[in-house]
């Protein structure tokens, strides 16, 4: 199947690609995805050779992703956030047959093969814009190579199928409308499952995708575009809400779709206030992202994710963790040259999340398996704790770790950052959580964080450091 051209025949003029300058309709992407295609094989890349990425989103990397996607080739965006030593640590495990980035000026691997996105796109303008290649397009063929968000402090190479990818928009498309006439703002990263899965729901259905400059606000680019969809993270929803004007344009989207990370109920009470058409959900790397959406705008506080969407299965297994399986399930992860499935005798992928799934199909996250300890002989998920301490008005974020105690084992602990307007001393905290979850898993001391400690090049907090941090609190 090839999207690109599937795309230009059944929506043709419609616009595809919006930029600053100009407009690319989708007959204009699957001609200049030809033209890349057949410079990548002029220089010697064959179907199925892995094109690795290093760059901000631009208008730019859309293009040359669609033309990899073209080629048959395996395209391997990389968080340009990360330190130099992980990125070179990166390139040695993917050992690409070529880097396209913005700048050559990073000490790479010797015998990495790079080219500037600038380039590449100048010397596609002189290739053929007629297919002078073959490829066998099938829905089984690796297409991408997404890493995971490193949240302990490893990412790993998960390696997704067309099919993946197909089956994963089919379904997002259904329960979020997204075709000819919408528009979504990229606004999470290519580097991200989140972000790279828009192009495939993009080709799917005739929806635009709209990409600004590396620099540009998300509030700008809703001025500047006709958005009608949007992607955000908790903290991104915060600075927008936070700005009148920009929480006017959010009004006027159709959707907006939050992930990433458990929202405090500040900020959910915020949107419903604004009237925001607010999507929440639950999802991962390796099932090519959403597993379980709002099936429509929600209305209330949810403890829930949303419903399981078409093409993913889910279940829980007998000690809580959530397993998944289904055509949007990852081809495996790239270790040492070979794809190593990572599936049970049965097919299903261990989530290592801990959580519910009612009858109807709506999944709750109670928390990640190794984030666990125990306390008086009870299983204590810092998750569960940290959502209750975001129910408490004047609390925005907050992190729970097991410290040490001579009379549990274990007991937690709490670093929480609280609004400047409404700061609740620990006496009110601490009454508020024995009524939410019990005397045993209320923390025994909540540490102010005026600037977190994040993960190299994530949005993510780092777990492990504050978890250190803990051990020598008491």
């Amino acid at each position: 199947m090839d999207l690109s051209e599937r795309a230009a025949l059944l929506f043709g003029n419609s616009p595809a690609l919006r930029m600053p300058e100009k407009t690319l309709s989708f007959e204009e992407f699957n001609k200049l995805a030809v033209q890349i295609a057949n410079l990548l094989y002029k220089m010697g890349l064959r179907s199925g050779d892995i094109i690795a990425f290093l760059s901000p989103n631009t208008p730019e990397l859309v293009m040359l992703l669609g033309g990899v996607l073209k080629a048959g080739m395996i395209a391997a965006p990389l968080n340009n956030r990360f330190p130099e030593k992980l990125i070179k640590k990166t390139l040695e495990n993917l050992c690409p047959q070529l880097l396209l980035c913005n700048t050559l000026k990073l000490q790479l691997p010797r015998g990495i093969r790079t080219e500037t996105v600038t380039a590449m796109l100048e010397n596609a303008a002189s290739c053929a814009a007629n297919e002078t290649f073959e490829i066998a397009d099938t829905l089984e063929r690796a297409v991408s190579i997404i890493h995971t968000s490193a949240s302990t402090g490893v990412a790993k190479a998960a390696v997704h199928s067309l099919g993946n990818h197909w089956y994963s928009a089919l379904g997002s498309n259904e329960n979020i409308p997204f075709g000819l006439g919408d528009c979504w703002l990229l606004s999470l990263p290519l580097y991200h499952i989140g972000g790279y899965a828009m192009l495939y729901r993009s080709l799917a259905a005739g929806g635009a995708l709209a990409v600004g400059r590396p620099d540009d606000s998300i509030d700008f680019s809703m001025q500047m575009f006709p958005v009608t969809h949007l992607s955000v993270v908790p903290t991104q929803l915060y600075r927008l809400l936070n700005d009148t004007k920009s929480a006017g344009l959010l009004r006027r989207l159709k959707a907006v779709l939050l992930g990433g990370s458990p929202a405090p109920k500040s900020l959910i009470d915020d949107a419903i206030r604004n009237n925001i058409p607010l999507y929440l959900s639950y999802g991962s790397t390796e099932m090519s992202t959403q597993i379980a959406s709002s099936p429509g705008p929600i209305s209330s506080l949810k403890q829930d994710s949303g419903k399981i969407l078409p093409y993913r299965e889910i279940m829980g297994a007998e000690d809580g963790e959530l397993l998944v399986k289904g055509p949007c399930l990852f081809m495996g992860y790239l270790q040492q040259g070979c794809i190593q499935r990572k599936t049970d005798d049965d097919g299903w992928f261990h989530t290592n999340d801990v959580g519910s799934v009612t009858g109807d199909g709506a999944v709750t996250i109670l928390g990640r398996k190794d984030n666990m300890f125990i306390s008086g002989g009870e299983n204590i998920h810092p998750e569960e704790i940290e959502k209750a301490l975001m129910m408490i008005d004047g609390v925005q974020n907050a992190l729970v770790v097991p410290v040490p105690d001579c009379e549990y084992g274990q007991r937690s602990g709490a670093f929480i950052e609280t609004s400047e307007k409404n700061n609740p001393d620990d006496a009110a905290i601490t009454a508020v959580m024995n009524s939410l979850v019990g005397k045993l898993k209320t923390p025994v001391f909540y540490s102010r964080v005026y600037q977190w400690a994040m993960l190299s090049g994530s949005q993510k907090i780092d777990r492990a450091w504050y978890k250190r941090l803990g051990n020598n609190a008491l």
